[in-house]
């Protein structure tokens, strides 16, 4: 840790002299990042914006694209400050010197990076289908729209399995604080500050992740939300999906060679819209999935400095 040294306060504008005896200055020892650091205090006010963007998710606000790609930036951000702070020598030989919550956060990191790597292959997967189902929407294939349909169900419960990978970091906050009195105030701090990270993270996935899976599963499955620790007052807002995704159900795309053509314009217009959506997820994810990866190569420099 930095060497403990004697450390005095200053002001631009210097009060007048005063009777007042002066206050002994006493000397502590400055470990970074902590409280009163910038950083620190910039990230916790990230993390505050996303346990809003959470909860105003709720009976008069429903889940739209907007609202789930509002979610993605706001990690975002929380990421790439989480980059600044360990990059800190202090932060990465608080690290170093904690090698079991250190190894726990490099293996959560890494689940992460890999979930987002998952759904980026298969949200791309899934705009190519878009693509192709409009054309045969068009032409009023049922045949090919069937095709489309099942690779979309099949999609849909890939990206819905990326939750339960996710669901249980090992880097847990009530498992993350160092000893307070044994002189490790910044420490423990860091350790917070990770712990509140790791649980904003799983927090915007999950809402990614079931969100995408619950607007495109087929109408006759059973909701895949059994490994979500949730209330029965919270089931029904989680079953709700995001908007723009479910207003193509699989059933209006069923029997298009007897729908007129003004009902395939409708559709049309609706897949064009949906495809829109899905392009503005993969965007949002796709910043998460590389901000992510900063995160853990800046983890990784602390064996390296």
């Amino acid at each position: 840790m930095v060497g403990v040294f004697r450390r005095s306060l200053s002001f631009p504008n210097k009060p007048p002299p005063s009777s007042k005896p002066r206050v002994s200055h006493h000397t502590r020892s400055i470990s970074l990042p902590c409280r009163s650091h910038p950083l620190i205090s910039h990230i916790n006010h990230e993390i505050s914006q996303i346990k809003s963007w959470s909860s105003f998710s709720g009976d008069t606000h429903r889940r739209t694209t907007v609202w789930i790609t509002d979610g993605l930036s706001l990690l975002n951000d929380v990421h790439e400050t989480l980059a600044d702070i360990l990059h800190l020598p202090q932060s990465q030989e608080s690290l170093r010197n904690r090698p079991v919550f250190f190894e726990n956060l490099l293996e959560d990191l890494l689940r992460f990076v890999d979930a987002y790597g998952i759904f980026r292959t298969s949200i791309l997967c899934l705009r190519e289908h878009q693509s192709a189902a409009q054309v045969a929407l068009r032409k009023k294939d049922d045949e090919r729209i069937a095709s489309y349909l099942k690779s979309r169900r099949s999609l849909a419960r890939d990206i819905a399995k990326l939750t339960s990978s996710i669901r249980e970091p090992k880097t847990k906050y009530q498992h993350c604080h160092v000893d307070i009195l044994n002189g490790a105030y910044g420490d423990a701090e860091l350790a917070s500050v990770v712990g509140d990270v790791i649980e904003a993270t799983v927090l915007v996935s999950v809402a990614l992740f079931n969100g995408v899976y619950l607007s495109l599963r087929s109408n006759k499955t059973t909701p895949f939300i059994g490994f979500l620790k949730r209330s029965s007052e919270k089931k029904d807002k989680i079953d709700e999906g995001i908007e723009e995704l479910k207003q193509v159900e699989e059933k209006s795309l069923v029997g298009l060679s007897k729908k007129k053509n003004e009902e395939v314009k409708i559709l049309t217009k609706k897949m064009m819209d949906l495809e829109n959506s899905i392009r503005e997820i993969e965007c949002g994810s796709e910043k998460v999935f590389r901000g992510l990866i900063s995160t853990r190569v800046s983890l990784l420099n602390a064996l390296t400095h």
